[in-house]
């Protein structure tokens, strides 16, 4: 019998990375696509903090993604997931750019060493970890929260806020308040997410 999930009841921000695995190994496609949904702006991250070209990018996440397939049932903890994705894809970057290293370095001198794979750099793992909790706090919002939030905060330059208020349909003088409660809101969740 296959598990059916409705994306417009349940959206995949609310739910578990316990919940999503086992829906997972338990072959529901549809809940691979609400894992994968979930962690793509995650793992594509990493990638352009490498700064690697867009086609790199997409092999490092579909590289990501095969890994995740593959590794899925060895993992213990699924609330270690997100940090484990980020280490797959910090290795693909890694090895990408050896390879181009490598590529220029061996036509030059061809018995230089293979470089080991240094460990991950843990100020660039909390940032990442940060990030995402950010997108999963901000998911959790309701429609009207979450498009204040991104309108005021997440546009350059911010919007004026007559601009925000026509776009929601709200009157300018209640824009503050309504921020303040969407601001509650999401610190709320970022505390229950463990954001420091």
């Amino acid at each position: 019998m296959s598990h059916v999930l409705t994306r417009a009841s349940e959206p995949s921000g609310v739910w578990s990375e316990t919940r999503l695995v086992k829906e997972c190994l338990s072959g529901n496609e549809e809940a691979w696509s609400l894992l994968i949904e979930k962690y793509k702006a995650l793992i594509y991250s990493i990638p352009v903090k490498y700064g690697l070209p867009a086609d790199e990018a997409a092999d490092v996440f579909q590289a990501t993604c095969l890994e995740l397939l593959a590794r899925l049932p060895e993992l213990r903890e699924p609330r270690a997931l997100p940090k484990w994705l980020m280490q797959v894809a910090h290795h693909q970057c890694y090895r990408w750019k050896q390879q181009q290293r490598r590529i220029v370095s061996r036509d030059a001198d061809p018995d230089l060493p293979v470089p080991e794979t240094p460990a991950v750099a843990e100020s660039l793992v909390q940032q990442t970890q940060e990030e995402q909790m950010l997108r999963e706090a901000t998911a959790s919002l309701t429609a009207q929260c979450r498009r204040l939030v991104e309108l005021l905060f997440f546009e350059t330059p911010a919007r004026p806020y007559a601009e925000v208020a026509a776009e929601l349909g709200l009157a300018v003088g209640s824009i503050g308040f309504t921020r303040q409660k969407c601001m509650q809101r999401l610190r709320r969740r970022l505390d229950e997410l463990g954001f420091r």
